[in-house]
């Protein structure tokens, strides 16, 4: 904690700052996992602040999983251990913001999320487990049956490439795909759900986990770029379809 920057700006909120101080304290090693913080008291000190205002910080800490609160005689604010799971949520959140407020165009998403995803496969095919494969059959199936909502297929899907992604068994990639994967994919098929064909998505799923299940890299990086040329061929009828109706 001797390093930590304790100086705060009164342009800023100041809770912000507290929060942001302590966390670059535990990015940069000052304060170690399952470590304990300063108290409330000890840290209104330190940052010459009220409690509420250090309380406020450390709520917001513990809302981005970076520390857990203990009760009791030996309790009080904890670093915690952050896995790549738990940060799944805010990648995926970002990542739609992104999109959203950025109006990336749907040719430029369907770009980055089937380049990431069919670096993706080849890692997959490799190191893939039963539970993997089986989750991808459960998919394909689940997507072939009669009465299942766009709502219901178009999560089936997401889920599918998920388990593709975690194939690769790269915590690093599965993070980072993350926000492709379930933040990208619900856009796009919101976008290209009223003319597609199930069955030719569910077609190429399936030889996507036979590629899988047969290591073999090559063929299901070629399903993949089909699948991609076929989303975007979508994207493409149902913007001239619009524009045809505005005439």
């Amino acid at each position: 904690m001797k390093n930590m920057k304790t100086r705060l700006e009164t342009s800023r909120d100041l809770s912000v700052q507290i929060a942001e101080a302590i966390r670059d304290a535990i990015i940069g090693g000052s304060l170690i996992v399952d470590e304990r913080l300063p108290s409330e008291a000890e840290l209104a000190e330190k940052f010459g602040v009220s409690r509420p205002t250090v309380r406020e910080a450390l709520k917001r800490l513990a809302a981005q999983n970076l520390i857990r609160t203990q009760r009791g005689a030996t309790g009080g604010a904890f670093v915690n251990r952050l896995r790549f799971q738990d940060a799944y949520g805010q990648q995926i959140t970002t990542s739609t913001l992104l999109l959203s407020m950025n109006a990336v165009d749907f040719e430029t998403a369907a770009e980055a999320r089937y380049a990431l995803e069919r670096a993706c496969a080849p890692l997959s095919a490799q190191r893939r487990s039963a539970d993997h494969l089986a989750c991808m059959r459960a998919e394909i199936h689940r997507q072939g049956q009669p009465g299942l909502s766009d709502e219901s297929f178009c999560a089936s899907d997401v889920a599918f490439h998920r388990a593709l992604v975690d194939g690769a068994q790269n915590p690093v990639l599965s993070y980072q795909l993350a926000g492709a994967i379930e933040a990208i994919e619900p856009l796009m098929n919101m976008i290209t759900f009223t003319r597609r064909s199930r069955s030719r998505i569910i077609a190429l799923h399936g030889r996507i986990a036979d590629a899988i299940e047969a290591r073999d890299a090559s063929a299901a990086d070629q399903a993949l770029e089909q699948l991609a040329d076929y989303t975007i061929a979508l994207a493409r009828e149902v913007k001239a379809a619009r524009k045809a109706r505005k005439g």
